[in-house]
């Protein structure tokens, strides 16, 4: 029951930590190096050093076909991931991939491969109309934009339907409207 579904997510997220802890700072865990059903990655170091934030990450993680966790709570410049009981480890592993895979990424902005201001976390997500357009002005391929890992050919793509918005702005004014 209740007690056999707090456990697998308590061992689903200390799975995730002890792989992504070598890629990411992991912060908030207790004297045995363990967290509870959640864990929180650390980008104050990432944003320092390239520039990159917590949203891209979480932006670009749609173009690897996942929801984004949360973002800088409780902790500032970060992502708290919150695996659920009923996930299996394939899908805790695709996780892990893609962060470890964002993680190469944010080296090839720091030693300079891509730019700071123009790469595939600053641009993500990135939508099948731009992808598939006929201009393409950025210094990385097609497809590192849609397709950066092999899963997102073989199981099928899921395309954001916008690319980035300015979330704040979009909070302050927000309009429904139908247009014809």
């Amino acid at each position: 029951g209740v007690t056999d579904s707090a456990r697998y997510a308590i061992l689903n997220a200390n799975y995730m930590k002890a792989r992504l802890a070598p890629h990411f700072p992991v912060v908030a865990t207790n004297a045995n190096n363990r967290c509870s059903h959640e864990f929180i990655m650390d980008f104050s170091d990432v944003r320092r050093e390239t520039g990159i934030v917590e949203e891209d990450i979480a932006k670009r993680l749609q173009d690897y076909g996942f929801h984004a966790p949360t973002m800088s709570w409780p902790v500032p410049h970060s992502l708290m991931v919150e695996p659920t009981e009923s996930e299996d480890k394939n899908e805790l592993d695709r996780f892990c991939e893609a962060m470890i895979s964002i993680k190469e990424e944010i080296r090839k902005i720091k030693d300079g491969t891509w730019p700071a201001d123009n790469n595939p976390l600053k641009n993500a997500p990135h939508t099948q109309s731009e992808v598939c357009g006929s201009e393409w002005t950025y210094p990385y391929s097609r497809e590192e934009a849609a397709f950066p890992a092999p899963w997102t050919l073989k199981r099928g793509k899921h395309w954001p339907t916008t690319a980035r918005i300015d979330n704040a702005l979009g909070d302050r004014k927000l309009k429904l409207r139908l247009e014809e």
